[in-house]
């Protein structure tokens, strides 16, 4: 299991980078997570919404209801103009910890 921190700071990146995918409900962006992650990540739903509605509040995503699959009312989330901005500015910081993490972790030749 990771982390509490590690989930937790992990969940706006990953939203954000779902979300440039196309919209999405929530039941599907915490299926989306587990595919990605191979089933490591379980997110549940009191920790998704409280996200989703800060990014929203923050102008990053907007939302509407719209009928499933099953003729259900399902709220969509979709990226904003800034909400790509930021997905972008959070993606090179992403890779920057990556990177740096790499490298400090990599093996040097002797």
């Amino acid at each position: 299991m990771l982390a509490r921190e590690l989930v937790a700071a992990s969940t706006r990146p990953l939203l954000l980078g779902i979300l440039a995918e196309g919209e999405n409900y929530g039941y599907a962006l915490i299926q989306r997570v587990r595919a990605l992650s191979g089933g490591k990540l379980a997110w549940t739903e009191g920790m998704l919404y409280p996200v989703l509605h800060r990014l929203e509040d923050e102008g990053l995503i907007a939302s509407v209801w719209k009928p499933g699959e099953s003729g259900r009312k399902r709220k969509y989330y979709r990226l904003t103009s800034a909400g790509r901005k930021s997905a972008d500015h959070e993606r090179q910081q992403w890779v920057l910890v990556h990177r740096t993490l790499e490298t400090l972790w990599s093996p040097t030749p002797a």
